[in-house]
Parts: structure tokens; C-alpha cells; sequence
């Protein structure tokens, strides 16, 4: 056999085991966004229970899973019909799955919906639905690496109920993610539920605001664009009378099942 033909050979056997090695990474890619999308139902699940604990499994060869603390800054404010208030401000981590872009690429400036698939809003409404925004990313570059990333971020979710009286109930329910141990002795993510904090004003209010802002505002940073909600301020008008309550659940993430 030829030098010419051995180079032709072996061009051919790293080509056909590239390709090979990105669909794999591919489906690695597809299979993670359930995972990503159970952690973020497992949030609801922990997080208005102290001490309660749930543990997701992963599989990954070529992504990683990682926690990145303090992202967005949530705040919550009452209108009396004068002027606003702020009644409560926290900060939340959020949950990733990245996939080295040299392994898997989705394109540059990439972004789907997962959870919910068709809604952008960091507030949702009625008891099914999530406190978590779950969704697919590109944007190169940034500080941290270039990935194709999954991202599991918390969200509002706001119940308007109503009793036979014709008295009116808003609860707002927020959950906060916080960084936890890291034993890294499995492919898992473990949320553990570590304080609840309740609080209803009184008062006059007649509007309710939410604010979410991204930490980070420098162009290669987890800054608003990054996360696409479709408004970073939400606006609720309370009808007269009505009852008002907010619940901002802790929840600790720990990268790994401790032993």
C-alpha cells in the first residue's frame, strides 16, 4: 500500500469516527433535555418542603452538568394606588447541561423553549404550571466556555383562586436555588429543600410587579438576552378586597449523590 493511500485511509477513519463521535454527542445532547426538564418539576416537588430531597440521574460522556450561583435577581413590589413598594427581593443560581461546541454544536445565537414549550414569560399561571423556564441555548462567545447548553432556571408561578364568597386569592410561589455540596460521586443532581418563607402584606394594593433581572449584564455573560424572557418586568392588577401571599422556597443543589 501506497504512502498516498495510507493518508487516504486514515483521513477517512478519523472523518467517519468524527462524525460518529457528534452524533453520539448529539443524542447524549436530545436525552439530557428530559433530564433537564424532571430536575426542574423536582424543584416544584422540594422546594415548599423543609428537608424534603430528590435525587435526578444523568448519563453524560460528553457534557457536563453544572450549578452556576446567583444569575437572576427576582423582586417583588405592591402598588397601593400611589406609588410602588418593594416588598421582597431574592437571588437565584440556575442548573446547567453543557455540551463543548468542538463535540456538539447547535449554531451560534441558537434558543428553543422546552418547559413551557410555548411561552416565554417567567411568570405562568394556574396550579400545573412550572416554576422553572427550561431551554436550549448557543451564544458564542462566553466568559465560561462555548457550549451548547440546557438551562433549568427558576420562575413564578401565580395561582388566582376564588371562595364562595366571592373573595379573591393570589398566591405567588418562587423558588430559590442555592449552591449545596458538590461529592461528585455519581452522574446525579440532588435538590434538598432548605427554608420556606412566607409573607402576605396588607393594605391597599391594586398591583402586583415581578422583576427579573440577570446579574451579569456584560455582553459574554448570563445577561437578559441570554435568557430571552419575553418581559423582565411582569405587572398583575388585584382586583379590590382580594388576599395576597408570596412563598420563596430555598432549594440546595448539589452536583452528585452524597454518599
Amino acid at each position: 500500500m501506497t504512502a498516498a493511500i495510507i493518508v487516504l485511509v486514515l483521513v477517512a477513519v478519523n472523518y467517519a469516527n468524527s462524525s460518529l463521535g457528534g452524533q453520539i454527542a448529539g443524542d447524549e445532547f436530545t436525552a439530557n433535555k428530559q433530564f433537564m426538564q424532571s430536575t426542574g418539576l423536582q424543584i416544584d416537588n422540594v422546594a415548599w418542603t423543609i428537608g424534603r430531597t430528590e435525587t435526578v440521574d444523568y448519563t453524560a460522556n460528553y457534557g457536563q452538568v453544572k450549578f452556576v450561583p446567583d444569575v437572576i435577581d427576582y423582586t417583588f413590589e405592591i402598588y397601593n394606588g400611589v406609588s410602588w413598594q418593594t416588598l421582597y427581593s431574592s437571588t437565584t443560581g440556575m442548573i446547567l447541561f453543557n455540551m463543548p461546541i468542538s463535540d456538539y454544536s447547535l449554531g451560534n445565537n441558537y434558543f428553543s423553549r422546552i418547559m413551557p414549550s410555548n411561552s416565554g414569560s417567567f411568570l405562568q399561571w394556574n396550579a400545573s404550571a412550572p416554576v422553572s423556564q427550561v431551554f436550549a441555548v448557543e451564544k458564542i462567545p462566553m466568559q465560561d466556555g462555548n457550549y451548547a447548553r440546557i438551562v433549568t432556571v427558576p420562575a413564578v408561578r401565580v395561582l388566582n383562586s376564588y371562595l364562595v364568597t366571592g373573595m379573591s386569592y393570589y398566591e405567588f410561589y418562587l423558588p430559590c436555588l442555592v449552591s449545596g455540596s458538590s461529592p461528585y460521586l455519581s452522574q446525579s443532581v440532588t435538590l434538598t429543600g432548605s427554608s420556606l418563607i412566607n409573607f402576605m402584606p396588607r393594605g391597599t394594593i391594586t398591583q402586583v410587579r415581578i422583576n427579573a433581572t440577570a446579574v451579569n449584564q456584560t455582553p459574554t455573560g448570563f445577561n437578559n438576552a441570554f435568557f430571552n424572557f419575553d418581559s423582565i418586568s411582569e405587572t398583575t392588577s388585584i382586583p379590590a378586597g382580594a388576599s395576597i401571599e408570596f412563598y420563596v422556597g430555598t432549594v440546595e443543589v448539589s452536583i452528585g449523590m452524597a454518599s
